[in-house]
């Protein structure tokens, strides 16, 4: 139980919204839990065409003079969990817990991201006391595998001047922009063969990784466990391994933690393997040893195997994933220590006939963004794979003469006695498709603390939560006129 922390209005909507299951693409009990919250407090509340909820709440006395707000989160968390951590995200609430100033997750994602956001503002439409003006609280669906929900939203719909969307994940500073993004998906068809005989059947478990959220968390050169996998396979090549399945990775927008392959290795060279196999993997772990500590290599001797790769197609797959960019691809020119480009090879499976590899490339500069695409459909396409882009959505450019950031830094500065960092930010955050379809409103982002978003270190600090409210409070009360 959470309940007794403070601010407690938004540990208790927290609490409550995190008893919802709300993965990404199946938001259906979320909608209604947003829909039911805001009839329950006697507010207009309606659901647009795509799923988005919107709730509209008169200004207090005295600031009926103020621009009209409108308070943004989405409704979605990434479901991840550890590999030994039994969860059904379908039917469960998240089991929390608080360990010294941060509230954590048991073994899955906590969804902080973005679950304060949308606690602080169930907290400001629920509340007597807070002076505001005019609100409309715009919860949107499917943030984190498409933002189909800010795409789907049409213009005109909103009334408001001013956005201020809660998404971000340091609370010392103040975004005005963000990467665009755009999923390549890889796919290839093969006709399996026999396990060659006198082979034996292995597993091999890549674990342990740190993983996380593949913007905001692409710099800090953690390990890709797809990445490291295929650097197995690669170097362990020679032992005339043949490889059955593959099975690495999670949704696009997490850094891969885990990988694992199934593959047949001749018995008479079993010893050698194994041995060689145990050295890599030595070596792989003390390269990592800073960023990844965790990181674990496991072999386990299976009964047998039905089918394995083509050869030929073992091959190119190994080189197709070896050649594909992962990571950091270019950085900012224009903001020290941003990242410009990047690309996380999320997803491989191969089995069954059928090989599939999915990445999400984000980029603040359209022209890189499609250049890392065609350096990474030109990686799969030489491995004979069809290469589709899906999911395109924009980048949000960066105005430092905003009239929000203004009234935002100094309020910051009123407050806290220090300057805030004016940013922008490798995440996709929805402002940029938003201002597609509002072109004239004023926006900006902020947030609490969060660290290990999109994996199942994900937690939250319970000061910087009471930090982003006295902010968040403090911003209502000096919105500008109208």
């Amino acid at each position: 139980m959470i309940d007794h922390l403070e601010p407690k209005a938004v540990w208790t909507h927290f609490q409550a919204l995190n008893n919802v299951p709300r993965a990404s693409k199946k938001e259906e009990q979320v909608i209604q839990f947003a829909l039911n919250f805001g009839q329950s407090l006697g507010l207009e509340t309606f659901k647009d065409t795509v799923g988005n909820v919107i709730i509209r709440k008169p200004a207090t006395a005295g600031m009926e003079d103020r621009k009209k707000l409108v308070l943004q989160s989405h409704l979605d968390m990434v479901h991840q969990k550890n590999n030994d951590t039994v969860f059904d995200f379908d039917i469960q609430g998240i089991e929390m817990f608080i360990e010294e100033d941060w509230v954590k997750a048991k073994g899955t994602t906590l969804g902080a991201d973005n679950g304060i956001g949308v606690a602080s503002i169930m907290a400001i439409l629920a509340s007597n006391d807070i002076a505001h003006p005019a609100i409309e609280a715009l919860f949107t669906i499917d943030e984190e595998t498409g933002m189909t929900g800010a795409k789907g939203l049409e213009g005109g719909i909103l009334q408001g001047d001013i956005l201020l969307n809660l998404d971000t994940e340091e609370d010392d500073e103040i975004d005005i922009g963000c990467a665009g993004g755009i999923d390549i998906t890889a796919k290839l068809a093969y006709t399996a063969e026999a396990v060659p005989a006198d082979t034996t059947a292995l597993k091999v478990i890549v674990k342990g990784l740190h993983g996380g959220h593949s913007g905001m968390e692409i710099h800090k050169g953690l390990g890709n466990a797809n990445k490291i996998l295929n650097r197995l396979l690669g170097e362990l090549h020679t032992y005339n391994v043949r490889v059955a399945t593959i099975d690495g990775g999670g949704l696009r927008n997490a850094i891969p933690r885990e990988a694992f392959a199934t593959i047949a290795v001749p018995t008479t060279v079993l010893a050698a393997f194994e041995a060689d196999f145990a050295a890599y993997a030595a070596d792989i772990k003390q390269e990592f040893a800073t960023v990844d500590a965790g990181l674990a290599f496991e072999i386990q001797t299976l009964d047998q195997l039905d089918t394995v790769l083509p050869l030929d197609v073992q091959r190119n797959l190994i080189k197709g994933i070896y050649a594909a960019h992962n990571g950091v691809y270019r950085m900012s020119a224009d903001f020290d220590n941003l990242v410009e480009t990047s690309n996380n090879i999320a997803r491989v499976e191969v089995g069954n006939g059928k090989v599939t590899i999915k990445c999400l490339t984000r980029s603040s500069v359209e022209t890189s963004k499609v250049d890392l695409a065609n350096t990474l459909t030109a990686s799969f396409e030489l491995m004979g794979a069809e290469v589709t882009r899906s999911g395109d959505y924009p980048g949000w450019t960066p105005n430092p003469n905003s009239a929000i950031l203004a009234t935002v830094k100094a309020t910051y500065e009123d407050l806290f006695k220090e300057t805030p960092a004016v940013v922008a930010c490798h995440a996709g955050l929805e402002c940029g498709i938003l201002g597609s379809h509002y072109p004239a409103m004023d926006m900006i982002s902020f947030g609490p603390t969060i660290r290990g978003a999109h994996s199942p270190q994900e937690r939250v600090s319970i000061s910087s939560v009471q930090k982003f409210w006295k902010f968040l409070i403090a911003i209502l009360k000096e919105t500008p006129k109208a």
